[in-house]
């Protein structure tokens, strides 16, 4: 079984071209990129390390060499190749890393793969082929490979990759053919030839991200269903963590055997002891450290000669203590890493699967929640303890729960990636501190969100404080962090009591498919307190008054009211408040509420009996005793059950919500857009604002409507520019203190002839340039941005102009891309909109072309990563009947700043969060 190509160091025989033999041995050669190196998940959830070759590499390719079976060899060299010789082993190790790039896949210091490229001659294609080693073929490295070779030629401007495969090689055609790119094949004496573009397409990025989902899946599998596990600092003392460690996965009951490791004793509550891993004479899939810092290292290196599989670190002293234990970190995630390893942690709590056949409590938490549906990621190793118990205490049901602590190596991403394909987890809770990789967590969120809800909670909403984390964390904007989880429908809680709210609904009872709901309880006065939270927090009243069965209603009377207002197709939900004090035998009305909401389609909640959770009477329970579908959440307030409801709701409007199509804009002439930003950083690489001349000229081609304009010194140049436009005309100081300030006479307006405009340009302070400008008919003044964001792209920004908007921050975002969909709510999310739809008799304005409006910019940010900043204010829009030659939308002014391209450009190949 093989993974190759052909590329031998010598031209092929029978070969029509031969690659570029590249620089002899004595020329300089340029070094590598630093992002050409990258930690990778190989398909089966191991680790591995990828680099560019270097010269100090030829003892790892003969080694590999040797490692290789003769099939193998033949596979990639078309020949009994056992060995290279001296100057084709020069050949491979020696590149230029331009025309002629290889790299290697390591398993700790050895090579166990290599993949290469050699551009020919005068063209941009390149010849493409690798050499897996036969006991690590099946693990997708040549995929890998593949991607990352593909990225760096591109990076070289090569276009094409061709390739020469033996027929009867299957596996490597496959790899080929498989990578989403679109190929010609022939076939001639046995040889397969394969020629395709290497452009990053919308086929091969979806082929590498469902990669990327499968290998990281697989990596958490790992960790979550082992099979043995070893307790690294296990003790007898009750007083240590060690001992509280072992104890709980005996205690749990976990399936496999458990390994107390502790060089002073023979037994560890009474299960036999071994004094370093490496005694323990079974396999080991995991290895619960909780020995001091400083012991960790030695540890992981034993864990590499043992072939473990993956480590739970609950030892602090790390990240959290400043620069050294961050290098410390540092240090740990490569070596494990390096070693086929992945690291929950460190300073963390642990991890739990409730699975009946693994039942691992891997944390130091006593006691843990029963079998459920709801996966729980929580970053926090100190509110680990606490959240676990306040899911127990509510009866709310886990399938697994990770706490990554300092999260050096396991994230949320991770964790997201496992249960997006996990059977037994439906609902997904994440406590967050901070991001690793923000991006990569709005794709991630978006593509479960699309089948399971995800509820987050993250703190330092006002205040950033991630101690610990520095290097691995990144810092994002209120702001970001809004458009973020909004665009990737997940749902935002504003407290952890909040989050249990949302998961114990979603975890127990069906998605609203509205808005409207139906109140039925035993007290009126409850009843419009529950009526007015439900207005207040943007539901419906299915009807006008809420069902009053009185405070003598019986049990058949609740379960009637109940049933009816089910069974009624203007109700999408139901809120039922029960009174107990009201009543005697309040018992007898949690059946009835119970055993309507179990044969309902439709979500109800309760606050019923002062309770939090799931009380007995309102549970429905499954095979493992634990409540299940159709259980009623119960909520200590009414206010709490409504907030928990909207936001389900808005959680499944989201999801009901068609995706939207991104438009093609045919008139956009990119490549206008694309030749001035090139200009301008040739002449200024670190970036700049552009002029106003540069600016119109951006904006035209993106069919952005522009006011007249011109740019003039003296007041006899502003006359003939507005003559030239047409009176009336507006003049606009070009001084950035002045820019849009009427109130300190920057901005003169309806100048309506040559003497207006000789007294308007001699009232404007300062000395700058003045713009004159055709003048726009009466219309709402609207502010348009791109703001961009070091950690996960740019955002699009909407609001109404106005010093009140801007002092109320009265904005609305998105993160790009940008559909017709979200362009259309992105207009009507300020809560200024009313203004612009007619509030108060006024006409409302034209929001089609507001959207375009925003749908063209959105795709000026798409296209040019190089824009850091983009505002266009005012943008003036007015009713859709035409006026302005037509127009009933114009920009009147603007600013833009390009610089080097941050994190919009191309993700790139599939590569680990970097530990440093």
């Amino acid at each position: 079984m093989i993974d190759k190509g052909p590329l031998s160091p010598q031209p092929l025989a029978g070969s029509q071209r031969a690659p570029d033999e590249g620089p002899t041995a004595g020329d300089e050669r340029p070094t590598p990129p630093p992002h050409w190196e990258a930690d990778i998940v190989a398909a089966d959830g191991g680790t591995v390390h990828l680099r560019p070759i270097c010269p100090e590499d030829d003892d790892g390719i003969n080694g590999l060499m040797e490692r290789s079976s003769d099939q193998t060899r033949y596979y990639r060299f078309f020949g009994p190749m056992k060995r290279l010789s001296e100057k084709d082993l020069h050949r491979f190790t020696h590149v230029d890393h331009v025309d002629r790039v290889a790299f290697v896949v390591l398993l700790g210091e050895q090579i166990i793969a290599v993949g290469r490229y050699d551009r020919y001659p005068g063209t941009d294609d390149a010849e493409v082929a690798f050499l897996v080693e036969d006991a690590h073929q099946g693990r997708g490295l040549g995929s890998v490979l593949l991607e990352h070779l593909a990225a760096a030629a591109r990076e070289r401007g090569i276009k094409n990759f061709v390739a020469e495969v033996l027929a009867q090689n299957s596996r490597m055609v496959r790899v080929f053919q498989d990578a989403g790119y679109k190929s010609e094949r022939s076939y001639e004496d046995g040889v397969v030839h394969l020629t395709f573009p290497i452009e990053q397409t919308e086929d091969a990025l979806a082929v590498a991200y469902e990669r990327e989902q499968r290998s990281e899946s697989r990596s958490i599998a790992r960790l979550l269903k082992p099979s043995s596990v070893a307790v690294v600092g296990a003790s007898n003392d009750d007083g240590k963590i060690g001992n509280a460690l072992l104890r709980h996965l005996l205690d749990y009951g976990f399936a496999g055997p458990v390994y107390p490791v502790n060089p002073g004793a023979r037994h560890v509550r009474g299960v036999p002891a071994y004094a370093d891993i490496e005694s323990i004479p079974e396999d080991l899939d995991l290895a619960v450290l909780a020995v001091p810092a400083d012991e960790v290292a030695g540890v992981v290196e034993a864990c590499r000669r043992k072939r473990v599989r993956g480590l739970v670190v609950v030892s602090g002293g790390f990240g959290e203590t400043g620069p050294e234990g961050r290098d410390a970190e540092r240090r740990l995630v490569a070596a494990a890493r390096a070693s086929g390893m992945r690291v929950v942690g460190p300073n963390c709590l642990g991890m739990v699967n409730t699975d009946p056949e693994v039942r691992l409590n891997a944390s130091l938490a006593p006691m843990v929640p029963g079998r459920g549906r709801v996966g729980f990621f929580a970053q926090s190793g100190a509110l680990g303890v606490a959240l676990l118990e306040r899911a127990r205490s509510r009866q709310l049901g886990l399938s697994t729960f990770v706490s990554a602590g300092n999260r050096a190596d396991v994230s949320g991403n991770d964790l997201l990636q496992y249960w997006a394909t996990d059977p037994g987890t439906e609902v997904v809770l994440l406590h967050l501190e901070s991001f690793g990789n923000p991006r990569k967590f709005a794709r991630l969120a978006r593509s479960v969100g699309r089948t399971k809800p995800v509820v987050a909670v993250k703190s330092g909403r006002h205040v950033n404080v991630t101690p610990g984390l520095a290097g691995t964390s990144v810092a994002v904007p209120e702001q970001s962090v809004a458009a973020l989880f909004a665009s990737a429908g997940v749902i935002r809680v504003e407290t952890v009591a909040q989050m249990f709210d949302v998961g114990t609904l979603l975890a127990h009872q069906p998605l609203p498919e509205g808005p409207r709901v139906a109140i039925v309880g035993n007290s009126t006065a409850i009843g419009v307190l529950v009526a007015d939270a439900v207005l207040e927090e943007g539901l419906e009243l299915s009807h006008e008054a809420p069902v009053d069965i009185g405070v003598t209603g019986s049990p058949e009377a609740f379960r009637d009211a109940l049933q009816a207002a089910v069974d009624d197709e203007t109700v999408d939900a139901v809120v039922a408040v029960f009174l107990p004090p009201l009543m005697a035998g309040s018992q007898e009305y949690g059946p009835a509420l119970r055993d309507v909401a179990r044969a309902s389609s439709k979500p109800v909640v309760a606050s019923f009996l002062s309770t939090e959770g799931i009380p007995d009477e309102l549970a429905v329970l499954d095979e493992d005793g634990m409540p299940g579908r159709g259980s009623v959440p119960s909520y200590s307030t009414p206010e709490r059950a409504v907030i928990a409801l909207a936001k389900v709701a808005e959680y499944a409007r989201w999801r009901r919500r068609p995706v939207g199509d991104l438009p093609e804009l045919p008139d956009v002439q990119e490549s206008v857009a694309k030749d001035l930003v090139r200009s301008v950083l040739a002449g200024a690489p670190s970036g700049r604002e552009l002029t106003d001349d540069e600016l119109m000229t951006l904006l035209a081609a993106y069919g952005v409507p522009l006011l007249g304009t011109r740019t003039v010194t003296d007041a006899e140049q502003a006359v003939a520019a507005a003559r030239d436009i047409g009176h009336p005309v507006v003049l606009k100081s070009t001084a950035p203190w002045l820019r849009h300030r009427s109130d300190l006479g920057g901005v003169r307006l309806d100048l309506a002839d040559d003497d207006a405009v000789r007294t308007a340009f001699a009232a404007i302070p300062s000395g700058d340039p003045v713009i004159v400008q055709e003048m726009a008919a009466p219309g709402v003044a609207t502010v348009v941005e791109i703001v961009d964001d070091p950690s996960f792209g740019a955002l699009v920004s909407f609001g109404l102009g106005g010093v009140a908007t801007d002092l109320l921050g009265d904005r609305a975002y998105r993160t790009l891309p940008l559909t017709d969909l979200d362009a259309a709510e992105l207009v009507r999310a300020p809560r200024a909109f009313p203004l612009l739809d007619g509030y108060r008799g006024s006409e409302p304005v034209d929001l089609e072309a507001l959207e375009n409006l925003l749908l063209r910019v959105a795709r000026l940010a798409d296209d040019l990563p190089e824009v850091l900043r983009l505002t266009l204010e005012p943008v003036i829009v007015g009713p859709p009947n035409p006026w302005h030659g037509g127009r009933s939308l114009v920009v009147a002014g603007g600013s833009a700043h390009v610089g080097p391209p941050t994190a919009r450009v191309d993700p790139g190949p599939r590569r680990m969060r970097s530990p440093v």
